[in-house]
């Protein structure tokens, strides 16, 4: 911090070059203005960690100066100096964003302190901003890998409705990517400098989950020594995400419809109502429909949240992004753990691509960490899976069910294209090659399969 560039905006040419020299002695690189022009000119072309500005100005004042770097360099830090400092004008200059206000004439250890406080609050956000712009990055749609036709049309829907203030229900199994998912719908929307706050209803029993939501007061129940602000509150003017949302219990639910219908709520143990801002995504890896015809999930709520649905299949339906997903995870566990980069051996990949994953992504991710870590060559090959992927796939290429031995290779083979069509983006000469055989032969078994129309003549 001791290299920082900073600007020094002072009318009186004897303080400018004093202050200039005192910064050359400690170590920073500092630059001189004396109107506020000069100073907007030189922001323009240079970058600065922070300003020292005096408040009264030839052409205007400091506080019009304060607020153009407020609004359009966010991350640099100001300090405003003064001949003629009052309480009002040091109390107007830190709501306006200032982070220090100094009287002349100005003490050399005041100005170190202040100097050496702006640029450490100035190295946190410039931090902050590096680390909102990574996750992102990390949690961007274009993070999401998949090239099935099923999740390219999810990827469209949520194109379309990720700016909107619609509630979301998603649903599918565990571990297909849900909570990755809603993240990239919050980042992909107007909202994304807000916050995204995650709740796993099932995680929670039934009476902390209310004051979990939507806080409590102190003194609302035992234990409550102070008041508590809820999970819809922190997520005001961003995105909750409401993971296992069928373990709710028949009162959240009531409570929950009325949120979803007034953004409204009461927090526990009080009789003020609150008003939100918050965007609603929803996730389920049970059956809503069974559960509300048996009369576990009210009716009204389900179609309060079925706004927009987006189902995401298991990663068995979509066997192609096997060797991309593994892959990635190979590079990102090799990042992690320090490992040499590493490859999977075809052979590997065949048991992959063979096994049907019921923990689906969340348990392709964990193989793939276990495997970096055991392999000791230059790519990952059987030996390195665990056993029950090697064993479930071994049984699923073996199995006979009584079916004769055509309808058998018959079903074998569909799979086998269905696998090498979706790897290759249904590109048919592509698959054709990778296949070995003539695009002609490809086509012939396509059409007896029922598969020349694309993944959209499959439904």
């Amino acid at each position: 911090m001791s290299k920082a560039n900073i600007l020094v905006v002072d009318d009186d040419r004897i303080i400018l070059d004093s202050l200039c020299e005192f910064l050359r002695m400690e170590g920073y690189f500092p630059v001189g203005a004396s109107t506020f022009s000069q100073a907007v000119d030189a922001i323009e072309r240079h970058s600065f960690a922070l300003v020292i500005s005096d408040v009264n100005l030839p052409d205007t004042d400091g506080f019009a100066l304060l607020r153009r770097i407020r609004d359009r360099h966010p991350e640099t830090v100001v300090i405003l100096i003064t001949g003629y400092g009052t309480i009002e004008s040091a109390v107007e200059a830190i709501k306006l964003g200032a982070y220090d206000y100094l009287t002349k004439p100005i003490v050399d250890d005041d100005l170190r302190l202040a100097i050496g406080r702006g640029l450490q609050q100035q190295f946190l956000l410039t931090e902050n901003r590096d680390l909102r712009s990574r996750l992102q990055q990390k949690y961007s749609m274009e993070s999401v890998l998949s090239q099935d036709y099923k999740m390219a049309r999810i990827f469209e829907l949520i194109e379309a409705v990720a700016d909107s203030q619609t509630t979301i229900l998603m649903t599918g199994p565990s571990g297909t990517g849900k909570s990755m998912l809603a993240r990239a719908i919050h980042f992909r929307s107007s909202r994304k400098e807000k916050p995204f706050v995650e709740v796993s209803c099932g995680a929670l029993p039934e009476s902390l989950l209310e004051s979990e939501l939507f806080g409590h007061v102190k003194g609302a129940f035992t234990g409550a020594v102070r008041s508590k602000e809820g999970k819809f509150l922190a997520a005001n003017g961003g995105t909750i995400f409401l993971d296992e949302i069928s373990t709710a219990s028949p009162a959240m639910q009531v409570k929950l419809l009325r949120v979803l219908q007034d953004r409204q709520f009461e927090p526990v143990g009080s009789n003020k109502t609150i008003t939100i801002d918050t965007r609603v995504i929803l996730a389920s890896n049970a059956d809503l429909i069974r559960a509300v015809r048996d009369g576990q999930f009210r009716e009204d709520l389900y179609y309060r949240i079925n706004v927009v649905s987006i189902d995401i299949p298991p990663l068995a339906e979509r066997i192609g992004d096997v060797p991309l997903l593994a892959r990635h995870f190979i590079r990102h566990f090799c990042d992690v753990h320090r490992r040499r980069g590493t490859d999977l051996t075809e052979e590997a990949l065949l048991y992959l691509q063979r096994y049907d994953w019921p923990g689906n992504v969340r348990e392709l991710e964990n193989v793939m960490e276990r495997a970096v870590l055991l392999s000791k060559g230059p790519a990952i090959d059987p030996e390195d899976l665990p056993s029950y992927v090697l064993s479930k796939s071994e049984s699923k290429k073996t199995s006979f069910d009584g079916m004769c031995l055509k309808e058998a290779l018959g079903q074998a083979e569909k799979r086998i294209l269905l696998a090498a069509l979706e790897t290759h983006h249904w590109n048919r000469q592509d698959t054709a090659n990778a296949l070995r055989i003539n695009r002609t032969t490809l086509y012939k078994k396509m059409k007896h399969h029922g598969m020349e129309d694309g993944p959209e003549g499959m439904g």
